[in-house]
């Protein structure tokens, strides 16, 4: 039944599944028995299925970033969440038209999933991220009682950054450490784990001290302006409480095709972009109950804090009240997909 179902699938498009928001019979497999496991969708998200599937969060930021949260009701009445007719793309904007004074607060989106993962495969393929000085884009889970189940950021940056950052927060007494860039085989021969650099190593996280253990991207289509002049591409996350947590990012041009196709098989990705092994991680005792975050905000403890060292002008404070900063501050987003 399952061998049936990836092959229609396969054989149907995208825009067939438009505002369908899609969940699929699980099929389970065991990663570290399989060299080349076969992975199934679960959950399509969607155009419309963001506003059915997602909640609105509206609660003040708790990064202290200088947003208004808002409600889907206001969030579409105002035009900073709608589904783009042209392409069926989901926009998720900060409001780019307001009088806001210095240091006041900008009206934002942050939405989050409805449902709640313990690992899989999660791709997320967007079209343009938010861009501006001030600006604190993420795409990210996590779990309850924060950081007790952990936190994933897979989609991370501030200002004018370059490349992405991906980090683990963990909350447990069970360890959980990044491990070295490189592996050593019993001939002495090394190979790359992952190509990112190394940011901190302790992925364990407090209310005061919330670095986790990151992974800077090298490449410069990962995030901001590059990942936009590249017409975005997809960040992928996979997530297996045996063997550990693998991320990568395509710039369009680069997405393989089996993504694409709906068939994704991440042995034949390349060495990907960072990688968290279970052998120096504990995952199933440190990530569990997920749900998925969208969202951007302004300045705050991250934007607010590098923002004089970022090339920026003026302060972070100030630039809150210069609308037109805003412009390019969305998501345009084709879709999130989990497969299992």
């Amino acid at each position: 039944m399952h061998a049936l179902f990836v092959t229609l699938l396969a054989a149907v498009s995208f825009g067939t599944l438009a505002g369908a928001h899609r969940t699929v019979a699980r099929s389970r497999h065991n990663v570290a028995r399989q060299s080349n496991p076969t992975y199934v969708l679960q959950d399509l998200y969607q155009a419309e299925d963001f506003f059915t599937q997602w909640s609105f969060f509206t609660s003040a930021d708790p990064t202290n970033g200088n947003v208004n949260y808002l409600s889907m009701q206001d969030a579409t009445s105002q035009g900073l969440a709608y589904v783009d007719d042209c392409d069926n793309s989901t926009v998720l904007a900060v409001d780019s038209t307001s009088t806001v004074p210095a240091g006041g607060n900008r009206n934002s989106v942050r939405i989050t999933s409805n449902k709640n993962y313990t690992g899989g495969l999660f791709i997320l393929d967007a079209a343009a991220m938010p861009v501006g000085c001030g600006t604190w884009p993420s795409f990210w889970t996590d779990g309850p009682n924060w950081p007790s189940a952990g936190e994933i950021d897979i989609v991370e940056g501030v200002n004018n950054q370059v490349s992405n950052q991906m980090t683990l927060h963990s909350g447990t007494s069970n360890a959980c450490t990044l491990p070295s860039s490189k592996t050593t085989d019993a001939s002495g021969n090394s190979s790359a784990v992952f190509t990112g650099s190394v940011l901190a190593t302790d992925c364990y996280s407090t209310a005061s001290a919330d670095a986790g253990c990151g992974i800077s991207d090298k490449t410069s289509t990962s995030f901001g302006y590059g990942f936009n002049n590249a017409q975005g591409g997809v960040y992928a996350l996979l997530w297996d409480p045996s063997t550990g947590i693998s991320m990568w990012h395509f710039a369009r041009a680069n997405i393989p095709a089996d993504i694409n196709n709906m068939t994704p098989t991440p042995t034949n990705w390349g060495t990907p972009a960072g990688s968290w092994s279970a052998q120096t991680c504990d995952v199933a005792a440190n990530f569990y109950q997920h749900s998925m975050v969208i969202d951007t905000t302004i300045c705050g403890g991250w934007a607010g804090g590098a923002y004089s060292s970022s090339g920026c002008p003026g302060t972070c404070s100030q630039m809150v009240s210069n609308a037109t900063n805003f412009q390019d501050a969305k998501w345009v987003i084709n879709y999130v997909a989990v497969y299992q």
